[in-house]
């Protein structure tokens, strides 16, 4: 239940009745108030106060929940470790069975990462971008990457063809961009609309 309608002989009265229903504290709510209700005379003509009171979106209290349900469902219960820095939020996800959400190269950490984004962002004035881990998965993949377009702009220049790589997220072709950014005899493109969108790397 993420919002209710109270009422009670005063405003604070409703609002606590909101409160105890919704199982919540008042820093944890938005308040509107309905109707102010009216004391009357000697109990004739009163009228009770109504409010609406809703619980504000955490966006990272939303992101973590979702984390635990859907890997509980896989199978791979875990662990979250979070932290947000103004409107990033950085989820490093721990457990037994790790290796099931990140999937092949990531693909599956990569779908999760998307999901939990479009959870984070749903209803909501403010836009959260989302980083998901997983028991430092990415800084691995990022050095794999690394190593890899080092590989093939030597063959680029090696065999005056161009290489392409297979698809890949935006973040990984930007890893992919930057390591060949200052190398002298290669440049490198996108190509493809997603999800097939890949990296290209030209010979000079």
């Amino acid at each position: 239940m993420k919002q209710l309608t109270a009422t009670g002989p005063s405003i604070d009265e409703a609002v606590q009745s909101a409160l105890e229903q919704l199982q919540t504290s008042k820093d944890q709510v938005t308040i509107d108030i309905i109707d102010e209700g009216k004391k009357g005379f000697l109990g004739f003509g009163s009228k009770p106060a109504i409010v609406k009171v809703s619980i504000k979106k955490n966006p990272l209290q939303d992101a973590e929940t979702f984390i635990y349900e859907v890997a509980e469902q896989m199978g791979a219960p875990v662990q979250v470790h979070s932290e947000v820095r103004q409107r990033d939020i950085f989820l490093n996800l721990e457990g037994e069975h790790i290796a099931v959400l990140i999937g092949k190269r990531g693909q599956t950490l990569n779908s999760l990462q998307y999901l939990v984004q479009l959870v984070v962002n749903r209803g909501s004035d403010v836009f959260y971008t989302v980083m998901l881990d997983a028991e430092g998965y990415r800084s691995r993949r990022k050095e794999t990457l690394e190593n890899l377009a080092g590989r093939l702009a030597d063959k680029a220049v090696r065999t005056n063809r161009d290489v392409r790589l297979e698809p890949m997220p935006s973040y990984e072709r930007k890893i992919i961009h930057n390591a060949l950014q200052q190398h002298e005899q290669v440049k490198t493109s996108s190509d493809g609309s997603d999800p097939r969108r890949h990296v290209v790397i030209h010979p000079r």
